[in-house]
């Protein structure tokens, strides 16, 4: 246990869950309205579900075919705390099921009586909860819709921070339950935090990995009593374990760490895209959290998805970041929140862009927002953006999830913004049905059938290739998807050689050889310079 005088550095290991009435923590279940309907509509149904039959969940939880369902993998032994915090949803979360239920009732008001005529008599029929926070519009198809007026949904009952807390622990290796559908109860070696997102403690803590500080100054940074404090101080070490390469004295660097996370460099400039970071430096195998330089101008994030938004990250980075670039979302649509209030409720320096928005970098670098087709189960949701960053010289087309459904309109990127030197995509070409991430803010059934028929899918080998040939590319890199060990909580993706996925990857790895496009599958680490 270190002296509280002393200096001290946070372990690299270190990790942070924010929860949500002990639910991992992400944008669904933090912004108010889609906290509300996933609270009414998934998670209390999941807890009830649970206690009716724990067994049925954990055998479920165990089995490799069912990984990343919603079950709720904690300990029969334990079904008396589930029970606990159900109680206690229902009984202080009473103005968000109100919530919920008022916007459902509104839907049905709105399909039985918006018939092309004025909405201004259906008013005084809304439910109370919604009184003032909403507006009744058409399209110009004569189809009613409900608005929310998003930014007073945060200065409401619906939101309250009291939910929020967090648990810091050090990385074990060991895979966390999946994210969406377990909660995290106390366990032994876990600090228990009953702190919210945006409390300045956390920056302090996480500061301490580059800049170091005492043990007594983040004891009371944080609030600690004596017990929380020798929890803490297992946490910390008294030597840093930064790496020395971190930064780069000439030209420019790209570095993969995982998923579809890049840390773009120059001398002068450092970008993170979808920052989702392993914190478990043992392997040798992976950058992690102490690989990132010091300081970092912007951090861009792609989309709103569990997977590319990790807030876990984004915490442990808030201190060392100028800004959070994000795609500005279509306000008021019930299936997209905005990412910016989202992010700003928490402390974070947030920077809106829309499509073709340009963000100046130092040493004459700059990013441009560009648009992102597809992916998102053929919802209204606006709230996504691909990137073309321009770095020493070179140009980086930050793909993500999206689709080349229509190649046309690389055409016209590239007639805008010139061509393409290193192109990364996604290529989960047959990702998770429309109900499996947006099941909670449906407020109408939908079929399997059609829900099936919507996927959450990027590029197939045919859209990747057409993107390559309209981008101008000659180089083209694939992104891993789920596939890092340390991401398995979030994602929960299984693949084999003969699944579709892999395959169209490599049926687009012919067409790059065929075509005289380099390209690669990238997985756990990745690095160019130039």
């Amino acid at each position: 246990m270190p002296d509280s005088q002393e200096r001290v550095f946070l372990r690299s290991n270190a990790i942070i869950e924010p929860l949500v009435d002990r639910f991992y923590a992400w944008m669904h279940i933090v912004a108010p309205a889609q906290a509300s309907m996933n609270l009414a509509n998934v998670q209390v149904p999941l807890l009830e579900s649970y206690l009716h039959s724990p067994q049925v969940h954990i055998a479920a939880s165990g089995n490799p075919a069912l990984r990343g369902g919603y079950f709720v993998n904690v300990e029969e032994d334990r079904a008396a705390e589930v029970g606990e915090l159900l109680d206690t949803i229902k009984r202080d979360r009473a103005d968000m099921l109100a919530f919920a239920a008022a916007i459902a009732e509104a839907d049905d008001l709105l399909r039985q009586n918006a018939t092309g005529f004025d909405l201004t008599p259906l008013y005084p029929k809304l439910p109370s909860a919604l009184n003032g926070l909403v507006e009744l519009a058409y399209d110009t198809s004569n189809q009613a819709s409900l608005h929310l007026i998003e930014p007073l949904l945060y200065h409401s009952p619906v939101f309250d921070r009291g939910r929020q807390s967090v648990q810091l622990s050090l990385e074990d290796g060991i895979e966390r339950p999946f994210i969406l559908s377990t909660p995290r109860l106390p366990k032994p070696g876990i600090l228990e935090l009953p702190i919210t997102f945006d409390h300045p403690g956390l920056d302090a803590l996480f500061a301490a990995r580059v800049e170091g500080t005492t043990a007594a100054r983040l004891h009371e940074a944080l609030g600690l009593d004596g017990a929380q404090a020798a929890q803490l101080d297992r946490l910390l070490s008294p030597e840093p374990s930064l790496s020395p390469d971190r930064h780069i004295e000439g030209g420019g660097r790209i570095r993969y760490f995982g998923h579809a996370c890049l840390v773009m460099q120059t001398p002068e400039a450092a970008v993170v895209v979808d920052p989702f970071i392993s914190a478990d430096n043992r392997h040798g195998d992976r950058y992690t959290l102490d690989d990132l330089p010091d300081h970092i101008d912007l951090a861009l994030i792609t989309h709103g998805h569990q997977d590319h938004i990790v807030l876990e990250t984004l915490l442990q980075l808030r201190s060392r970041t100028d800004a959070i670039v994000v795609p500005r979302s279509s306000r008021g649509n019930l299936c997209d929140p905005s990412i910016g209030l989202y992010l700003k409720s928490m402390g974070f320096n947030v920077i809106d862009v829309d499509d073709f928005d340009e963000i100046p970098l130092p040493g004459g670098n700059r990013v441009v927002a560009t648009p992102f087709l597809g992916e998102h189960s053929d919802l209204d949701i606006r709230s996504k953006s691909t990137y073309m960053v321009r770095m020493a010289d070179k140009t980086i087309f930050v793909g993500a999830d999206s689709s080349g459904i229509d190649p046309v309109l690389y055409k016209y990127m590239r007639s805008h913004l010139g061509e393409v030197d290193y192109a990364f995509l996604g290529m989960e070409c047959d990702g998770a049905p429309l109900t499996w991430l947006y099941q909670g803010l449906l407020t109408r059934p939908v079929t399997k059938k059609m829900s099936d028929s919507r996927k959450l899918s990027g590029s197939n080998a045919e859209q990747a290739a057409a993107i390559m040939t309209e981008l101008g590319s000659r180089e083209a890199f694939v992104y891993a998807m789920g596939e890092e060990s340390w991401q398995g909580h979030v994602m929960a993706t299984t693949y084999t050689p003969d699944t579709y996925q892999i395959k169209q990857i490599e049926e687009f790895m012919t067409w790059c050889k065929d075509n005289n496009v380099a390209s690669e599958h990238l997985f756990n680490q990745r690095e160019w310079r130039w």
